[in-house]
């Protein structure tokens, strides 16, 4: 009989841990992180910057970047890293998209809110106004004493400020527009100068295109000087087109212009507020009682009324006035007609 075949015992093995579940609980605990950090992140966008302390500024010149406002976010004490905002910024993909100027930042204000501020160039703005029938040198005087500009002109001639601003004139005398200008808080005086250039530049060629026929001006460089000598003559603005049409008649017969304005802007710092004889008979290149025709360059910044009196001046034949001394004038077409107003409103 045959002897039964004994099995042999199996072992028992525990069952394996399947490996899809160990790469599940890392993906579950890298989703976690990334959770953590995007609403960390989220968190900190949205939340107000809560430092001590009131409204400071902060300034984002051309060109600069995401690290370089967050270092001064920290030196005003509205952040405590910088870090973080440039991170804010690159994740937002704004760092390319931020516009110069001054921005104000407050304690309620969220580095969100500030970035969008500075995505939409809502900076401080501030504003300047030009005179008409200042000079140049009014002007700049303005633009360096103005607190809200960047004084970038100050050490600068008058020939490397044309240069800076791309004119081809090579005297700035009368080349600015007079007007209010406005302006972001920090900007160069040289944007605001080339505001001013071009907004002339565009009026002068207006009025030069619109000038009416047979005028004795050989450029529009003509009708621009001679603008700014009706700007300086005219005292009531109903005058305005009867003084240019004074000044046409005399260039048209070869008269001399004879006009205060440009022998006091030749006299300069000179001038004491007193005229006298022997200014008048000093002969200088804007001396027009001893020279004929325009004086070398503009002598003030004429405005919009005064380049469209000279461009349409008063069908008129005078060739005299006279101050009334209300701030009108006598116009007169004959030398004793204008000295019998000379009489009646000078001597008197």
């Amino acid at each position: 009989m045959a002897r039964p075949t004994r099995k042999k015992p199996q072992r028992i093995e525990p069952p394996a841990a399947p490996r899809g579940r160990l790469w599940i609980l890392l993906a579950m605990l890298a989703v976690l992180g990334i959770a953590a950090t995007v609403g960390g992140f989220l968190h900190y966008a949205a939340a107000p910057f809560g430092y001590a302390g009131g409204t400071v500024r902060v300034s984002v010149d051309p060109g600069s970047g995401l690290k370089s406002i967050s270092r001064q976010l920290v030196r005003k004490g509205v952040i405590a890293v910088p870090w973080a905002f440039t991170v804010l910024g690159r994740a937002r993909g704004v760092g390319e998209s931020l516009q110069a100027g001054v921005y104000e930042v407050t304690p309620a204000m969220t580095p969100s809110g500030l970035l969008d501020r500075m995505v939409r160039g809502e900076a401080l703005h501030d504003e300047i106004k030009f005179i008409e029938g200042w000079t140049v040198r009014q002007m700049r005087g303005a633009l360096d004493a103005h607190p809200g500009l960047r004084h970038d002109t100050r050490d600068l001639s008058e020939r490397e400020i044309l240069e800076r601003i791309g004119a081809v004139e090579s005297r700035a005398e009368g080349l600015f527009f007079p007007d209010t200008y406005r302006f972001s808080v920090g900007v160069s005086d040289l944007v605001v100068l080339r505001m001013a250039h071009t907004r002339m530049r565009e009026r002068v060629r207006t009025n030069w295109e619109n000038r009416a026929p047979g005028l004795p001006l050989n450029s529009p460089y003509d009708l621009l000087t001679l603008a700014s000598i009706v700007e300086k003559e005219t005292g009531a603005p109903e005058d305005r087109t009867h003084i240019a049409a004074v000044f046409m008649n005399r260039l048209r017969i070869g008269m001399r212009l004879q006009t205060d304005p440009t022998v006091i802007y030749g006299l300069g710092a000179r001038f004491d507020g007193n005229l006298r004889r022997r200014d008048l008979e000093t002969d200088s290149p804007y001396n027009t009682y001893t020279r004929g025709g325009l004086p070398p360059t503009p002598i003030a910044l004429p405005g919009e009324a005064a380049l469209a009196a000279t461009a349409n001046p008063a069908n008129s034949r005078a060739l005299y006035f006279v101050a009334r001394g209300d701030g009108s004038s006598h116009f007169s077409r004959t030398l004793k007609e204008h000295n019998r107003a000379v009489d009646r409103f000078q001597r008197r």
